[in-house]
């Protein structure tokens, strides 16, 4: 069944191609690390817009959980007893709106840097690099959450995010 929509799965390898781009041209990248950051900005810009507007999987009110929600689904996963969800499930949830704010906070500083007032302030180059790490381990957070669920629910969801398909719900998957 087809869960993500074009513009969430362009957007999201849009995303990972411009992470990888501002992290290879972070040493004299110039123009290149600057404009990966401008389009890191404007696709998260469009998510959330797309987090409010799209269709039903994209939305927020389907994937953001209460902290209880989320918590309890972290319980059942560690014991590897969680439901199948159609769409993200709680904690993946979660990531999303932790990797967009971050991915947003980490551009924008890095756009603030570029700014009169803020070239060469020592604090904000310093936010900007502890961010890009974060940036960069909750990538890997996500990734490896991707490929625990996919092998725990016997479905590629890497694939999924280049063809937008799931397998149809089953009895006991949450939609």
């Amino acid at each position: 069944m087809r869960v993500w929509d074009p513009l969430v799965r362009i957007a999201h390898w849009t995303l990972v191609g411009s992470i990888i781009v501002a992290w290879f041209t972070r040493h004299g990248g110039g123009k290149w690390h600057e404009w990966a950051g401008y389009i890191v900005l404007a696709v998260v810009a469009l998510r959330i817009v797309w987090g409010f507007a799209g269709s039903a999987y994209a939305r927020f009110a389907q994937f953001v959980y209460s902290p209880a929600a989320t918590l309890r689904y972290g319980k059942l996963a560690a014991t590897g007893q969680e439901p199948r969800y159609i769409g993200h499930n709680p904690l993946g949830g979660s990531m999303i709106v932790v990797l967009l704010v971050t991915a947003l906070l980490t551009a924008g500083s890095g756009w603030l840097y570029t700014t009169d007032r803020f070239w060469g302030i020592e604090w904000l180059e310093q936010t900007h690099l502890w961010l890009t790490y974060l940036l960069l381990a909750l990538a890997a957070l996500h990734i490896t959450g991707a490929i625990v669920e996919s092998v725990r629910h016997r479905e590629n969801l890497i694939a999924a995010m280049f063809h937008g398909n799931k397998r149809e719900a089953g009895p006991g998957d949450v939609h």
